[in-house]
């Protein structure tokens, strides 16, 4: 069931969308060059690496790091990308990626492939065997602002609730958080 929600959600969301996310990547490239989609390497299912698509909100040459180990992020970041990451938009295109199979619409949100404390801690608890998500429990109760070991405990705990009803609720409160820009440090 899970999985034909996420196709279902994948193809409804990049169809209805497909004219936004096409000004969103004109855009991008009209700020600043390069490519408008950042091909992010990222932990999957049973820990296999994948690549993400996202907006590019970052300046060209910039490190391939998780955004808070950066001594300046603010330096690195576009003036649209503030806004695209605040309002989740840079993670749309990540609808290609539900679609793949890669992720789901939700579950825990893909690690950086050298995020290896939160991969390590996500293996111990078993949530390595859940698909990532475009969001997820972890995402709705704190977003950037969690600590590594209490995105780790809310992906377990997701594990061990998981339903229709429960993604469903996730589902709506992000959409409710992208609108309000709540819980973005970055």
């Amino acid at each position: 069931m899970k999985r034909a929600l996420d196709i279902a959600g994948g193809v409804a969301g990049l169809v209805l969308l497909s004219p936004f996310l096409l000004g969103l990547a004109i855009a991008v490239r009209l700020e600043s060059p390069g490519a408008a989609l950042h091909w992010s390497k990222r932990v999957g299912r049973r820990n296999r690496i994948f690549r993400m698509p996202k907006f590019r909100t970052m300046r060209l040459g910039a490190p391939d790091v998780a955004t808070h180990l950066l001594a300046d992020p603010q330096a690195w970041v576009t003036p649209l990308g503030r806004f695209l990451r605040r309002t989740s938009l840079d993670e749309l295109p990540q609808l290609w990626s539900v679609l793949k199979g890669d992720m789901s619409l939700v579950g825990p949100r893909p690690a950086l492939f050298n995020q290896d404390d939160l991969v390590a801690l996500r293996t111990a608890a078993g949530v390595d065997a859940l698909r990532p998500g475009l969001t997820g429990w972890a995402q709705i109760n704190g977003r950037d602002e969690l600590p590594i070991p209490e995105k780790a405990r809310l992906d377990r705990e997701y594990l061990e609730r998981m339903s229709t009803a429960f993604d469903l609720r996730i589902l709506a409160v992000t959409a409710l958080s992208a609108i309000s820009g709540r819980d973005v440090s970055h």
